[in-house]
């Protein structure tokens, strides 16, 4: 039988068919991804092969597919070890918000550097924009100027207002789609005013820290009626970069790419280096001097917690 996995709690997987029936599974032996040191050898989005135990709805997964791609990220702030976000994703969603509570641009930056680097076209949601008031709704237009000059998809939008939703549907049909951020940000509720029938768990903003608190335990993937699949995805606090050559990190800036081979040196890391086309292209305006700080901040390996 094949199926997609939809869900993982750690030892069982739940896999549904192409009939759309879901079975729990678990794996055959001491059976272990090649080459791939994760703490989860299975994950959401993955294909797998897998045969009924006897006389159970139960199943045993024996095989994975090749992954056309998947997105990962510390599987704690001291860790060495990764753990596999998703699988085999069209796109990737990122829910912000600039208050109740702030995402910031560093985090958004990090996420954007990840999906590009994993192959993943990424869209930014700038959610709860009925709050954006007193001035931060220049703050949001300007953010997303920021954004969409550089060619990434920004919309905005509210569950109150309900501004963004039918533009948001559209973008989700017939893809399957991470969506991510951090813990308050307002994905379940977004994801209920979606699909209603979904009834995931919310919470309230804390008020002692002004900072979400988790409601998504596991990462699970929702069919909708409209024709698309989500994963939900527990709230990142901190998301850490992995596997990245300090060299290869300005590839991963959409608007740096034009200017990579035009320094003096192979080898420059545009820091402080002579005749270098990227400080160039900052000090001229053509890459922002907030998108730049981000870059300094992954080279350096500083942690990005807003």
């Amino acid at each position: 039988m094949k199926g997609i996995v939809i869900k993982s709690t750690g030892s069982w997987y739940m896999v549904r068919t192409e009939t759309g029936a879901v079975h729990a599974c678990r794996l055959k032996g001491k059976f272990r991804l090649k080459g791939i040191k994760h703490t989860n050898p299975v994950t959401v989005g993955d294909k797998v092969d897998f045969e009924f135990e006897p006389e159970s709805e139960n199943g045993v997964i024996h095989a994975i597919d090749d992954r056309k791609n998947y997105i990962i990220r510390k599987a704690n702030n001291l860790s060495k070890q990764t753990h596999i976000i998703a699988s085999n994703l069209d796109q990737s969603l990122l829910i912000v918000t600039l208050a109740f509570p702030k995402t910031s641009l560093g985090f958004i930056d990090r996420f954007l550097v990840t999906s590009e680097a994993y192959h993943i076209p990424a869209i930014i949601v700038f959610n709860k924009t009925d709050l954006m008031t007193h001035g931060l709704e220049e703050v949001l237009d300007e953010t997303i100027e920021l954004y969409e000059r550089i060619g990434y998809i920004c919309i905005k939008t509210s569950t109150v207002t309900g501004q963004g939703i039918e533009e948001l549907k559209s973008l989700l049909k017939g893809k399957i789609s991470l969506l991510s951020g951090h813990s308050g940000v307002g994905k379940s509720t977004l994801m209920n005013h979606l699909e209603p029938g979904l009834n995931l768990k919310t919470t309230h903003i804390s008020n002692a820290s002004h900072k979400g608190q988790h409601t998504t335990t596991f990462a699970e993937m929702h069919p909708l009626s409209f024709g698309a699949d989500i994963i939900d995805t527990p709230g990142i606090r901190e998301f850490g970069l992995v596997d990245f050559d300090n060299a290869e990190v300005s590839h991963y800036f959409k608007e740096m790419q034009g200017y990579i081979g035009q320094c003096k040196f192979n080898n420059c890391k545009h820091l402080n280096e002579p005749e270098c086309a990227i400080q160039a292209a900052v000090a001229a305006g053509n890459i922002s001097e907030e998108r730049f700080g981000s870059y300094l901040s992954i080279i350096s390996n500083e942690d990005i917690y807003e």
